[in-house]
Order: structure tokens, then C-alpha cells, then sequence
């Protein structure tokens, strides 16, 4: 095998996506991916890989540091592509401590393994940490995120996020760790867990059952199509200089009630409703503590240094993603637990 990639968080959405694409694209690469099945962890995520030749699962939890080191020693790794991390606001808020653990003490674990096992070999070698725009805070009405923007997380989530970025640029300063960073903006597609909000607003509507919308919906995102973000972690991976950050965003701004009326017209359309029947299901919930206004992400030195750009148009990409949810109600069942459910009720119960 040409390289042997351990690619951490592979079970999950973005993960997930990433695995397939270097699976398939390069059959001379070993892909291990570890992962530790939380309730983001899916392996059905995989199936269509799962029997690859060159495609391993290994089952473990990225702070375990003697299991990563063991791992390190069975595969002789020479990649990392780190996307496992706790993700969700929501969860952050009510247990920001999981999120200090998996985010920053994970991501330590893992640089300090590449340390102990590279030994100064850094040829060929490299560890790609993928990051979040909320590192950076909020925006007003004006202005983007660039590589230069200053650091400002508001929420348990982005500065755990913002601490392993910190951790994985120390590493490069005081070790020579080849490193290479890259922040998104939010992502949207297929195999997402169904408390983001795409997914549980399709799954809501589809079952006829209440959109929750914090506030007024007045909370702009930039939305990045998952299969394009997968893209983009090729091209960095293959192209991207050693100590940079890319930042990686789809040019795409929409207020969150934008979205949710846009979904409910393609959702009326795929299931030959009447047109605003989808939209009556709205329902105002009480705004999410410490909310960011606005995230937008400059994309342009991706584009400019790498050539890399979006390859698909928001409503093109939200009808893909439509479709997928629809043909696959038995992944989104099976996903969609009872533990999940507990979780939903009391974290939309109060409403506005």
C-alpha cells in the first residue's frame, strides 16, 4: 500500500464521506478508520465500503491513549485525517466536559502518538486536523472568516474546537509535526444524524410533525454540501502546504427560515403536497443560549492556491439531499433512537 491512512470519526457524516471517497479514488491506499460508535457513529454509513480490500474499522476512543498507541504500532499509520469530534452545540451546552475530553484531550492524544511514533521522520508524513468556522466567533451583517480572522468561540463546542486547533499549530512550532488545518462552514447531505437541522426538519415534515426554528429563524449560515467539503479534504490532503489553514466554505448564505421555507416547498413537491402545507408544521422554539448570528466563509485562498470551488448550487444540493432521506427511510429509523428521542423532547420542549 502506496499510503496507510488512519482517518478518526470515519462512521460518522462528514467522516463517512471521506472514507468513501479515498476507499474508492485510491485503491492503493490502506484506509483504517477508528471510531468510537457513539450515538454519530454509524457503520451503515458504510456499507457500500465496508468489504473493500483496502478499507479496515477499528472500534476505539481517540483519549484512550494505550489503544491509539497500540494501533499506531499494528499499522504503522504515516496519515492522520482527524475529523472525530463531539459536534453539536446543543449537546455542548448541556455537557460541554465531553466535549473538553473527546476535542482537546483527543486531539492531543493523537498528535502526541504521531510525535512518539514519526521519531523526527516527518517525510511523507502528515496530520490533517479538520476544524469548524465557529472558531471564529460571530459575524455582523457584513465581512467573512478568512484564514487571518482572529479567534472568538462562544460555545463549549468552538473553543473545545478552537483548543485542538491551538494544539495541533503547537505541535508544528515546537515539534516540526506536519500539519495542515482546515476549517468548514456547515455542512448538509446524506447520512447526517437527524438532530441537525436539515435532516430533522426533512424527518418533521415528512412525519407531519413540528419544525423547530430557534427564535425568529434571523440566524444566517453558510452552508457547504458535504460531498463538495469531502472533496476539498482531497485536494488539501494531496496539495495543501505543510502549516497552512484553508478555510473551506460554499459561498452560500442562507437565514436559517430561509432554508427551513426553501425545504418545505422541495418537501411539498416530493410528496405531492399542497404547496405551504410543509410550512404550517413551523414552529418557533426558544432561542439557543449564546446563539451566533452569522457564520460566512471566505473560500478564496482554497480556490486561489488549489483550485478548489463548490460543485453544485444550494437548491440542487438540498433536493439531492431531500431524495437521499426519502430512498433511505430505514437508515433514518435505524439511526433515530429511543435515547435520541429523550434527547429531542427535552431539548425542544420549550417553545416560544
Amino acid at each position: 500500500m502506496r499510503k496507510v491512512i488512519l482517518v478518526t470519526g470515519g462512521a460518522g457524516f462528514i467522516g463517512s464521506h471521506v472514507v468513501r471517497l479515498f476507499v474508492t479514488k485510491y485503491p492503493d491506499y490502506r484506509i483504517v478508520n477508528l471510531d468510537s460508535l457513539t450515538y454519530a457513529g454509524n457503520l451503515e454509513n458504510l456499507a457500500d465500503v465496508k468489504d473493500m480490500p483496502n478499507y479496515t474499522f477499528e472500534k476505539a476512543d481517540i483519549t484512550d491513549d494505550k489503544t491509539i498507541d497500540a494501533l499506531f504500532a499494528k499499522y504503522q499509520f504515516d496519515t492522520v485525517i482527524h475529523l472525530a469530534a463531539e459536534s453539536h452545540v446543543d449537546r455542548s451546552i448541556m455537557d460541554p466536559l465531553s466535549f473538553v475530553k473527546t476535542n482537546v484531550l483527543g486531539t492531543g492524544t493523537l498528535l502526541n502518538a504521531c510525535r512518539i511514533h514519526w521519531k523526527d521522520h516527518f517525510d511523507e508524513k502528515r496530520f490533517y486536523h479538520i476544524s469548524t468556522d465557529e472558531v471564529y466567533g460571530s459575524l455582523g451583517k457584513e465581512g467573512l472568516f478568512t484564514e487571518e480572522t482572529r479567534y472568538d468561540p462562544r460555545s463549549p463546542y468552538s473553543s473545545s474546537k478552537a483548543g485542538s486547533d491551538h494544539l495541533v499549530r503547537a505541535y508544528f512550532h515546537t515539534y516540526g509535526l506536519p500539519v495542515i488545518i482546515s476549517n468548514c462552514s456547515n455542512n448538509y447531505g446524506s447520512h447526517q444524524f437527524p438532530e441537525k437541522l436539515i435532516p430533522l426538519a426533512i424527518r418533521n415534515i415528512k412525519n407531519s410533525k413540528p419544525v423547530p426554528v430557534y427564535g425568529k429563524g434571523e440566524n444566517i449560515r453558510d452552508w457547504l454540501w458535504v460531498n463538495d467539503h469531502a472533496r476539498a479534504i482531497d485536494v488539501i490532503f494531496h496539495q495543501g502546504k505543510k502549516g497552512e489553514t484553508y478555510n473551506i466554505g460554499g459561498f452560500n448564505e442562507w437565514k436559517n427560515i430561509a432554508l427551513i421555507y426553501l425545504l418545505c416547498e422541495i418537501m411539498d413537491k416530493k410528496l405531492n403536497r399542497e404547496k405551504g402545507t410543509s410550512a404550517e408544521l413551523i414552529t418557533f422554539v426558544k432561542d439557543r443560549a449564546g446563539h451566533d448570528l452569522r457564520y460566512a466563509i471566505d473560500a478564496t485562498k482554497l480556490n486561489r492556491e488549489l483550485g478548489w470551488k463548490p460543485s453544485v448550487q444550494f437548491e440542487e444540493g438540498l433536493e439531492k439531499t431531500v431524495d437521499w432521506y426519502l430512498e433511505n427511510e430505514t437508515w433514518l429509523e435505524n439511526v433515530t433512537s429511543g435515547t435520541y428521542q429523550q434527547y429531542y423532547e427535552k431539548q425542544y420542549e420549550k417553545r416560544v
